[in-house]
């Protein structure tokens, strides 16, 4: 659960949170978080419990149930587009936290120098350090809880807001369609609530049982949808007149931030540099805490990416990559993600996402609980390509994802999920059915292998 809550508590997580209290307002924007937490926790609790059951990671999950060995490329490709978009999110509210905290501009040397040394100590750590993040994950992860605990602490203190009455703040900006901006909201969360039931998978394999599955996957849903919502509203609302009077005081740093106005750059700062509140609140401790909190969920990110890389490699050319090559790639690809602007994307971004993991998701639910009912592969029973699943996650992520861009409805991941759940057994038992496998028993009669 460290881990599942671990990954949950980072800078992106607290850009969202504001975003999302920020769209549809703070009472609005903790029941959205809510209700993404009962959804994203049972939804991880069940595609984390085949993986127990599998003893598998979540794309390799896929193989056994619901894609085949080859289909199993396309969960490494959402898996891989998942993890490794956060892991560019996150390198990217450093590089902006960063340079806000020696008051740089953004420069193609200083993107070189900070990302550069970001990508070699995820890689290093990675390789290396494993272990160690692992063994401390559970103090990194209480170090964020009572840093940002002490922020939003702090900044209600020095704010003119009481506690009541940023519970009660209404919506900034939005679509200014109280309903339309719940949903949207909604969609936001659930991407993130999508990526983290894939992960639930990944540890899970490594549970004693599936009530501790159901612990991991619940303690990560509570962490990023209502604990990291609550705070986030909290330390953006509080320290909005802090924020302000500090880029009036420095035009220096003023101008290194997004907008013509200060209310715009203000704006502008919660989704792209959430790193700037913690050096403007605690200034150099907070930027210290801001990297410590940040490397587990960096490793953790940089870990899972390898493993869906060297999963897509295998799955096309059956052959598996080395785990520093992987790991290399991984943050290559994160890399390229950043150059093409992901943060200034991260609404459209969280809507892919949460199509293509809740269909991915669902496609595995749907092979062990409805079409197996509960039974499960036998040795190396898989296929190469199971095309009752592959058409079901691409029609479903597809017609979610329409959906969503067209504003029809911005619940497109529930959409996603509902088409999968629906199409797959139906393509399983009817058009696409899994082929019999001979199977190794023992001749009651005779005692021998049959």
């Amino acid at each position: 659960m460290t881990n599942t809550a671990g990954i949950a508590s980072t800078l992106v997580e607290v850009a969202i949170a504001a975003a999302v209290t920020m769209i549809a307002g703070v009472g609005w924007g903790i029941l959205a978080g809510v209700l993404v937490a009962v959804f994203g926790g049972a939804l991880g609790w069940m595609v984390g419990h085949v993986a127990y059951v599998s003893g598998t990671s979540s794309t390799v999950t896929a193989r056994y149930y619901g894609l085949g060995r080859r289909g199993s490329v396309l969960a490494s490709l959402i898996f891989a587009f998942m993890i490794l978009g956060f892991l560019a999110l996150e390198n990217a509210l450093l590089y902006y936290g960063t340079l806000f905290m020696f008051g740089w501009a953004p420069s193609l040397l200083n993107a070189v120098l900070i990302y550069g040394v970001l990508t070699a100590v995820w890689i290093l750590l990675t390789i290396y350090g494993m272990k160690a993040v692992q063994r401390t994950s559970i103090i990194l992860l209480i170090a964020f809880v009572v840093l940002t605990v002490t922020m939003a602490t702090v900044a209600l203190a020095n704010s003119p807001l009481s506690l009541g009455d940023i519970l009660g703040a209404g919506p900034i900006g939005g679509t200014g369609n109280e309903m339309a901006n719940f949903g949207l909201v909604i969609s936001m969360l659930a991407g993130s609530a999508g990526a983290l039931a894939l992960v639930d998978a990944d540890y899970a394999r490594y549970a004693r049982s599936t009530r501790d599955v159901g612990i991991l996957a619940v303690g990560g849903a509570i962490m990023i949808d209502i604990i990291v919502v609550i705070l986030g509203a909290v330390i953006v609302h509080a320290s909005a007149n802090s924020v302000t009077d500090f880029l009036t005081r420095n035009p220096a740093a003023a101008e290194t931030q997004v907008g013509e106005s200060v209310a715009d750059k203000v704006s502008w700062m919660i989704a792209n540099n959430t790193g700037a509140y913690f050096v403007i609140i605690f200034g150099i401790v907070g930027f210290i805490l801001m990297y410590v909190a940040q490397v587990k969920a960096q490793v953790l990110n940089t870990y899972s990416g390898s493993l869906s890389l060297v999963n897509l490699v295998e799955g096309l050319t059956g052959k598996s990559p080395s785990r520093l090559s992987a790991v290399i790639a991984g943050n290559v690809v994160a890399l390229l993600m950043i150059s093409g602007n992901i943060l200034g994307l991260l609404a459209s971004f969280l809507g892919v996402l949460g199509v293509s993991t809740t269909a991915l998701a669902g496609v595995i639910i749907a092979d062990y609980f409805i079409v197996r009912k509960r039974k499960s592969v036998i040795g190396n029973e898989t296929e190469a390509v199971n095309w009752a699943g592959v058409v079901s996650v691409v029609l479903a992520a597809v017609v979610g994802s329409v959906l969503s861009e067209t504003r029809i409805t911005p619940l497109g991941f529930l959409v996603s999920l509902v088409i999968v759940l629906g199409l797959y057994p139906i393509l399983r038992n009817f058009v696409f059915r899994a082929p019999k496998y001979p199977v190794e028993v023992v001749d009651p009669l005779h005692g021998e292998l049959v």
